[in-house]
């Protein structure tokens, strides 16, 4: 074979591959394009518009979502969103839906309302309700009024051993650890955000006012020094 039959096929191929790269590049510039004009969109355009963008989002959370991000994702003003948030609500309480809108841990979420826990209840547990046990809520109201408390004062709170029912607090993300900045160094617990959404609070202090019944700290300590000697 000659030298110029050899260079033809090395020139189509030099050929190809230079058009396979502008293919590439268009493909790719193509793709991009696309991701653009996925991303960008009139939120008046859908057909419920804001409100039913608002639900479609909504639904498809694991946890309560700020009002920023839903204005992220939206792409309006926090007060407008805010205000459709609101309206919603008000709609379905209206309309007597099975579920509610609400406002838990910072953040909103979709809920089943509380009137209808019985069906609830009966078709996720089979009729059976999975309660938590008498030690177990004791100690948790104890680490919600005394928060942040250490294991120690709970145990002399309650007159045992809270080993194993903390344990299943922190499993259950009830409960979290938080290091004392103070001298002794303990490890102490509070409750968390989830436990927050469970209760179906904003905040500890929509916490009904039972603090008033539990040991005052002076009281603890001495407990707890009772239970050294």
């Amino acid at each position: 074979m000659s030298e110029q039959d050899q260079a033809a096929p090395a020139a189509q191929m030099g050929t190809q591959t230079e058009a396979g790269a502008d293919v590439g590049a268009d493909v790719g510039e193509d793709l991009a394009s696309l991701g653009d004009e996925q991303i960008a969109f009139d939120i008046n355009d859908f057909p419920g518009g804001a409100r039913s963008a608002l639900e479609a989002v909504l639904m498809v959370v694991e946890e309560p979502v700020t009002e920023m991000d839903l204005a992220s994702a939206l792409e309006l003003p926090v007060e407008d969103v805010r205000g459709h948030l609101v309206a919603l609500e008000e709609d379905y309480a209206a309309a007597q839906r099975g579920f509610t809108l609400r406002n838990v841990a910072g953040g909103w979420r979709m809920y089943s309302r509380p009137d209808y826990a019985p069906v609830v209840e009966k078709f996720i547990l089979d009729g059976q309700q999975a309660k938590m046990t008498q030690a177990s809520l004791e100690t948790l109201a104890v680490i919600a009024y005394r928060q942040p408390v250490s294991r120690s004062r709970v145990s002399a709170v309650r007159g045992v051993n809270v080993d194993g029912v903390v344990r299943t607090l922190l499993s259950r993300g009830l409960i979290e650890e938080v290091e004392d900045t103070g001298e002794s160094g303990a490890i102490l617990y509070r409750t968390t955000t989830y436990f927050l959404q469970r209760m179906g609070l904003s905040s500890l202090d929509e916490l009904p006012p039972l603090a008033p019944y539990l040991p005052d700290a002076d009281v603890i300590d001495e407990l707890i020094e009772e239970g050294h000697s």
